[in-house]
């Protein structure tokens, strides 16, 4: 500390009026903020890598004079240890977007827009930041090669798999990993290009007029243009909707098209590798820094990552690779990653328009000779609550208008909840299938007790904002699982979409 001091007072030619010891993040490097008789402070640093912060000295004044926003280095010691830079504020990324995030992924316009200007910024960094920069002054590996990949990919198997006890065959898997890492060295895209690596909300710095400005990029390669991408917006705790991530790529795609020329089909498809690798990278620095380290902020982040990983999966992403996807799929359907509260499977099943996923029942579907005919309704509240033609009142009415809306988003607006796009939407974002976990256990509850009885009329109705996405997918959800269970004739009635579908009785 005296000696940051010292360096300090050589540069600024004073001692500061006030110093301020900043809490640690991941590192084990030392903040202090240091306060000027002229109201202006900088950051003092004090690292014991003394490699890499000599990489990130070089880098930040590399691309300062790129003119990216990176800190400036005012002064660094002649050993490396320590060294001063300027002072991007106290609120990172990942803080503006507290709200949104404890919203469940419901980010605002302004919120938006701070990720927006994050993820349009990032083809600067990686292709004129690499125009001339000096590779040889980066960390070894300095290139993203298979070996640099396979080392990410150990991270996970020791770190994470293992501690699982999933069984698995090491030399299966280990031929399958080879193969993802060569795939994912031969990505399509420009070259050279830079590699942030740890490109993350906790990473990016807010300053007073809203602007990004990013940290921590000492650990960058040569490598390709996806996986910061993927770091980005698949960050696990930052539950981004699908609806938010496919913006965003626009945003980033438009961006980079400036810059340089690319097939933007091919970089989504290389991206979702990316993604996959990523969610494995990450799992296993959750697995060191939770299980060995416990570390409470990353055993919390591990039901999100694995919540990633099981729609990965469910996408096929992961099939070229047959032990590592079988070894996968084992690993998130291990009970201490599936709480009853999350238990909700889906399975594919008919639907009027697309092969909308239905959630798994229970039980087996049984034969009935109930009387009871229930009539499922989805219908839009502009237009009013469905009239019940049987006299007994109206039944259940859910509201769904407090799940995520997809027709807010251009690409869903002609399409409804049974079409494969917005279903993705739904699923992915998670709201709507908590939303119906709660609805199955009162209407499994109440048809029950209503064949038990002999009752023959049973109501539910489902409305959202315009009866055309939420409310279609719950109702449509909800006539297959009673359908399933119980055997019973369903009459189910997309009101606005003058949609309707009969399930006989099984008998």
């Amino acid at each position: 500390m005296q000696a940051l001091l010292q360096l300090y007072k050589q540069w600024q030619g004073a001692d500061p009026v006030s110093t301020e010891r900043l809490p640690k993040a991941g590192s084990n490097r030392q903040y202090i903020r240091f306060l000027a008789a002229d109201g202006t402070s900088c950051i003092g640093v004090i690292g014991p890598d003394v490699a890499e912060n000599r990489c990130f000295i070089y880098l930040s004044r590399h691309f300062t004079a790129c003119q990216l926003p990176m800190p400036e280095i005012y002064a660094c010691s002649d050993d490396g240890s320590r060294y001063l830079q300027s002072d991007l504020g106290n609120v990172s990324l990942y803080q503006a977007l507290r709200r949104g995030r404890e919203a469940g992924g419901e980010y605002d316009t302004q919120e938006r827009e701070l990720i927006r200007r994050t993820i349009t910024l990032l083809p600067h960094i990686q292709i004129e930041g690499a125009a001339t920069l000096d590779f040889d002054q980066l960390l070894q590996p300095r290139t993203f090669d298979v070996q640099a990949a396979m080392f990410d990919f150990n991270y996970f198997k020791y770190c994470f798999l293992r501690t699982t006890d999933t069984p698995y065959n090491e030399v299966e898997l280990e031929h399958d990993l080879h193969a993802m890492a060569a795939d994912l060295v031969a990505a399509e895209g420009p070259k050279p290009t830079f590699l942030f690596r740890d490109f993350q909300a906790r990473n990016v710095m807010i300053d007073a007029d809203g602007l990004p400005h990013f940290i921590d990029f000492q650990g960058g390669q040569c490598g390709p243009l996806h996986y910061d991408v993927a770091s980005f917006l698949w960050q696990a705790s930052a539950r981004y909707s699908n609806a938010l991530r496919e913006e965003m790529i626009e945003a980033y795609l438009l961006e980079l098209q400036t810059l340089t020329t690319i097939d933007p089909e091919r970089f989504r498809s290389d991206l979702q590798l990316f993604v996959l690798f990523r969610t494995l990278q990450v799992l296993g620095a959750y697995g060191l820094r939770g299980y060995f380290e416990r570390k409470q902020y990353f055993l919390d982040s591990i039901p999100a990552a694995i919540q990633n990983l099981r729609r990965l999966l469910l996408d096929g992403v992961c099939a070229p690779y047959p032990h590592l996807e079988q070894t996968l799929k084992q690993l998130v359907s291990l009970d201490r990653f599936n709480p009853p509260a999350d238990s909700i499977e889906c399975t594919a099943a008919p639907a009027p328009q697309s092969a909308a996923p239905a959630p798994q029942p229970a039980s087996s579907p049984v034969a009935t000779s109930s009387p009871l005919v229930v009539r499922i309704f989805s219908f839009s509240y502009k237009k009013g609550i469905p009239a019940d033609e049987s006299g007994n009142g109206g039944g259940y009415v859910f509201d769904c208008r407090s799940t995520h809306n997809p027709g807010r988003y251009e690409p869903y607006k002609q399409l409804t909840g049974l079409d494969a796009p917005v279903i993705k939407f739904l699923e992915d974002d998670g709201e709507i299938l908590t939303f119906l976990q709660s609805v199955y256990a009162l209407a499994d509850t109440h048809v029950a007790r209503y064949i038990e009885r002999g009752f023959t009329s049973l109501m539910f109705s489902f409305g959202c904002t315009g009866g055309q996405h939420r409310s279609v997918y719950s109702a449509q959800h909800l006539a297959e699982h009673l359908h399933q269970k119980f055997g019973i004739e369903v009459r189910l009635c997309h009101r606005e979409q003058g949609i309707t579908q009969v399930l006989p009785a099984k008998r």
